[in-house]
């Protein structure tokens, strides 16, 4: 398989792995009470409706083409949030955590799926080669996805779920909202092999096999 076609291969699964992530949110939120997502038509595959130029766009390719350079597949990116009005909710507090909790729970079902599958397919190789690969790297996206969203660094879904069950002091809270994007930064130059060493111990879970099968 071709480098270009891995490539495309990569764009393809960011994007519908981001934009699966979103709509899970969105049906969480409308499952709990709150139709805003709805209303603003975020619960659509559309990634059109879901998209942020830079942070899905842009950045990701950015970030696949220097993993291509560098080697490893380091994709970070953003989508542009769903709304929700948590005066809809019923227990505003705790469904906030659960709307947070649906995007990288989506992501890891996905993840879950595919790894199933190449139990079964890994026996056909090398007739399956390419439908294999494609699985092992939606797989390895979606698990990149979900953990770094579970981050307890704002903006991602973690911070939500984390304030729910802890209320930092207004200080706390004031340097984490404003300095959030840098805190996320510093991680992905220093902290991101940690990351990657979770992502590696599901994906031999999931999968039953090393993803340097795959990813030579």
């Amino acid at each position: 398989m071709t480098e270009g076609t891995v490539f495309l291969f990569l764009v393809f699964i960011f994007i519908f792995s981001a934009v699966l992530h979103e709509v899970f949110h969105g049906l969480a939120a409308d499952a709990l009470g709150d139709p805003t997502p709805r209303l603003a038509g975020r619960i659509t595959f559309n990634p059109l409706a879901h998209m942020d130029p830079v942070g899905s766009f842009l950045v990701p390719l950015f970030c696949i083409m220097m993993a291509k350079l560098a080697g490893g597949f380091i994709i970070f990116g953003w989508a542009k949030p769903v709304p929700i009005n948590p005066l809809n909710f019923k227990n505003p507090k705790y469904d906030q955590a659960k709307v947070a909790f649906a995007g990288p729970l989506a992501n890891i079902l996905l993840a879950f799926f595919c790894g199933i599958l190449i139990r079964f397919f890994i026996k056909f190789l090398p007739s399956s080669e390419g439908f294999v690969l494609f699985l092992a790297l939606t797989l390895w996206v979606n698990l990149i996805l979900a953990f770094f969203n579970l981050l307890p660094i704002p903006p991602l879904d973690g911070s939500h779920i984390l304030f729910t069950f802890w209320r930092p002091s207004d200080e706390v809270m004031f340097f984490l909202q404003q300095y959030g994007f840098f805190l996320l930064l510093l991680f992905l130059f220093f902290g991101f092999d940690l990351l990657l060493k979770v992502v590696v111990f599901f994906f031999k879970i999931f999968t039953g096999v090393s993803p340097e099968v795959f990813f030579r």
